[in-house]
C-alpha cells in the first residue's frame, strides 16, 4: 500500500503507550495491531522505537516485517544495532530480515557496509542477499552525493525513502523498459528503472511495469508489486489478482499484491481479498485482513492511523 510519512501527528505521552501496548499485544486482531503500528511510525523518540524495534520479533513475520520497514522509514539512526540483530538472526523469517537489510539501507549508516558485504556473500536466502546487494550500493550513491560527486535526486512523490534511486530523468522510457526487463542487468539498476517509471506514473510506465511482473527475481517481482499499490491504477488489478491467486508464487509477491489490490479496491479486488483472507499462508492472510481494515476505515472516511 502507498505509505505517507510526510503527514505525522502528535500524541499524548498516555496515547503513544497505548500505541505501544496495542502493537505489542498478540491477543489484538492483527489490523488492530498494524493500526497501531502506522501511528507509531509518524512518531519520534525512544518510546516507539523501542516498540517498533521489539516487533521486529513478533510472531507474525507480517507484523515483524512491516515493524523493520517503518524503523528504516522513520530515518531513526538509533535503530541501526536493532536491525543488525534482526538481519544476522538466522532464525528469523526472511522477509523479516529482507525488511532488516533494507532498513540499514535507508538508513545509510556507513559502519553496517562489513556485515551487509558478509551477508551478501553467506546469507543463504537469495532475497536477502539481493536486498543487501542494494543497501550496499544506496549508501555508495548517498555517499557520492553527500560528496558531490553526483546531483542528489528529488524526493519521492509518495514520500518512501526508496531502496533505490531512480533512474536519470535522461533515460528515455524506452531505455528504462529495457533495463527494468533486462534479466543481465543488476537489482539495483533494475530497481533505478523500476522508480523511474513509478514517478513518471502514465499508462506507458504503467503497463511496462505490470510487464515486468514476469522477472525471475522474487525480490523484484515484490517491489513491482508494491510500486503498482503506490500507483493504484486498475490497469494493475488483473495481473495482482494472478499474483494473488497463484500459491505457487513466493509468498512475499502475494503480500504485496494482496496490498496493492486493497490499493486498487475494485469490486474484484475486494472480493479476491476476502477470499484469501482465508490462505493457508498468514503472511497472505494477514495481508488480506490488513487491506480490508484499512480499506473499511477510508471507506467510511475515517483516518486509519488516527481511529485508535
Amino acid at each position: 500500500m502507498s505509505i505517507d510519512f510526510e503527514n505525522s501527528f502528535e500524541c499524548s505521552h498516555e496515547m503513544e503507550k497505548f500505541l505501544c501496548q496495542r502493537l505489542l499485544d498478540q491477543s489484538q486482531p492483527v489490523p488492530e495491531r498494524f493500526r497501531a503500528l502506522f501511528s507509531l511510525r509518524n512518531l519520534k523518540g525512544s518510546l516507539p522505537r523501542e516498540a517498533l524495534v521489539r516487533a521486529t520479533r513478533d510472531p507474525s513475520n507480517l507484523l515483524a516485517h512491516e515493524a523493520a520497514f517503518a524503523l528504516g522509514q522513520m530515518q531513526d539512526v538509533e535503530a541501526v544495532p536493532d536491525l543488525e540483530e534482526v538481519l544476522k538472526d538466522l532464525s528469523l523469517h526472511p522477509i523479516v530480515r529482507h525488511e532488516a537489510a533494507e532498513a540499514l539501507g535507508a538508513l545509510c549508516a556507513e559502519d553496517v557496509v562489513p556485515l551487509l558485504k558478509n551477508t551478501l556473500i553467506e546469507d543463504p536466502t537469495l532475497e536477502v542477499q539481493e536486498t543487501c546487494e542494494l543497501a550496499l550500493r544506496r549508501i555508495m550513491e548517498q555517499k557520492n552525493f553527500k560528496n558531490g560527486d553526483e546531483t542528489f535526486p528529488e524526493a519521492s512523490p509518495f514520500f518512501t525513502v526508496d531502496p533505490a534511486m531512480p533512474a536519470s530523468l535522461d533515460c528515455s522510457i524506452g531505455q528504462l523498459r529495457e533495463v527494468l526487463l533486462n534479466e543481465e542487468e543488476g537489482i539495483y539498476e533494475r530497481y533505478a528503472a523500476l522508480f523511474a517509471l513509478r514517478n513518471q506514473g502514465d499508462d506507458e510506465a504503467v503497463k511496462i511495469i505490470i510487464e515486468s511482473l514476469g522477472a525471475r527475481s522474487a525480490l523484484l517481482r515484490h517491489e513491482i508489486a508494491y510500486v503498482l499499490g503506490q500507483l493504484q491504477h486498475k490497469m494493475a488489478a488483473s495481473a495482482l489478482a494472478d499474483i494473488l491467486k497463484n500459491v505457487d508464487e513466493h509468498p512475499m509477491v502475494r503480500h504485496e499484491a494482496a496490498e496493492a489490490l486493497g490499493s486498487i479496491a475494485d469490486a474484484e479486488s475486494v472480493d479476491l481479498l476476502k477470499e484469501f483472507a482465508n490462505d493457508p499462508e498468514p503472511i497472505v492472510s494477514q495481508s488480506c485482513e490488513v487491506a480490508l481494515n484499512m480499506l473499511e476505515f477510508e471507506r467510511s472516511g475515517k483516518s486509519f492511523e488516527a481511529s485508535l
